[in-house]
């Protein structure tokens, strides 16, 4: 894939079965802007693949929030505003998403936030430094509810493997799904995922955290009587 905008990032060739597709959504012009504008500012080039330096990224050493899959990133962004003390690392594949991510960090004068436009298997693999997560999060991924597609579901037995070895002890696994059948999915991955434990006493989902803003999608869904389930579970 190359990005719009002149940041020429290049995936490579497909080596797994993947958790997306690219949509076909347009980008704004605003959203362009803020590529061109901005990208050299906040975007962290991967394109070759190598280890990370997210001291040099941020410019300081903080603990890490990576959360993989941002959206259009309002909720990420209002975490990092509320968290100063820590570094956000965003990972995101969707053009119109890391466009309107930009935008929002330099509105909220944010320099506690950076953004990875790349497939997320390839910077876990080769990219990030092992214990060097606190925080791994993943709200909302897609669902993919027809039978023939659970297998491209992320959060899986092979991703679990995948991080470990990123993840710092006492780091936490946040997810968030509004699709029950993946929330059940996601706990028994986590559950039977060697070196975790739940935060859930009872090995269970736990209530909507407040450090979790609420997005207009949930919003909506919670009218609908759609329900939302939490987990955290705690590297050991």
């Amino acid at each position: 894939m190359e990005k719009e905008g002149g940041h020429n990032l290049t995936c490579p060739e497909d080596r797994h079965v993947r958790s997306f597709v690219i949509r076909a959504g347009r980008m704004t012009e605003a959203q362009h802007r803020a590529v061109e504008e901005l990208g050299g500012k906040y975007l962290i080039d991967v394109s070759d693949l190598k280890p990370l330096d997210l001291t040099q990224s941020f410019g300081r050493d903080a603990p890490l929030v990576l959360e993989i899959g941002f959206g259009m990133g309002a909720s990420f962004v209002e975490m990092a505003k509320q968290d100063p003390l820590r570094n956000y690392l965003g990972i995101e594949v969707h053009p119109p998403g890391v466009g309107s991510c930009l935008k929002l960090i330099e509105e909220n004068a944010l320099e506690n936030v950076r953004i990875i436009w790349f497939d997320a298997f390839e910077v876990l693999s080769r990219c990030l430094k092992p214990q060097s997560v606190d925080i791994l999060q993943i709200f909302f991924p897609d669902p993919w509810p027809k039978k023939r597609h659970v297998k491209r579901r992320l959060i899986n037995d092979d991703f679990i493997r995948l991080v470990s070895p990123l993840l710092k002890h006492g780091a936490q696994v946040r997810l968030a799904t509004d699709w029950e059948d993946y929330a059940n999915q996601m706990l028994d991955v986590m559950t039977r995922a060697e070196g975790f434990h739940n935060s859930d006493e009872k090995g269970g989902f736990i209530e909507r955290p407040q450090w979790r803003p609420l997005t207009k999608f949930e919003r909506r869904g919670e009218k609908l009587g759609h329900g939302v389930w939490d987990l955290v579970f705690i590297r050991d």
